[in-house]
């Protein structure tokens, strides 16, 4: 699994929820890497799906809620702004 798959699925995620009208989506990286299969596992690949949710994310609009120490890891929570 590649960074592009989990950039394809946040960009699926957002366009589904601002066509229902929603002004924000708040994702969990262990949630996003679970609709893509691989997690939890032993081939998972969390610093990716990590990476993919920041390299979206807009400091000027979106906010992190929560970060584990690390900042890569299940429970990288991330509020983003809709649409995008």
């Amino acid at each position: 699994m590649f960074k592009q798959h989990f950039l394809a699925k946040l960009n699926e995620i957002f366009a589904e929820k601002t066509s229902a009208g929603e002004k924000e989506v708040t994702i969990t990286s262990g949630e996003l890497h679970r609709l893509l299969g691989g997690y939890p596992g032993t081939n998972h690949r969390m610093p990716i799906c990590c990476a993919a949710m920041r390299e979206v994310f807009d400091q000027s609009k979106d906010a992190v809620l929560h970060s584990p120490e690390s900042g890569m890891g299940a429970t990288l929570t991330i509020r983003y702004a809709l649409p995008r």
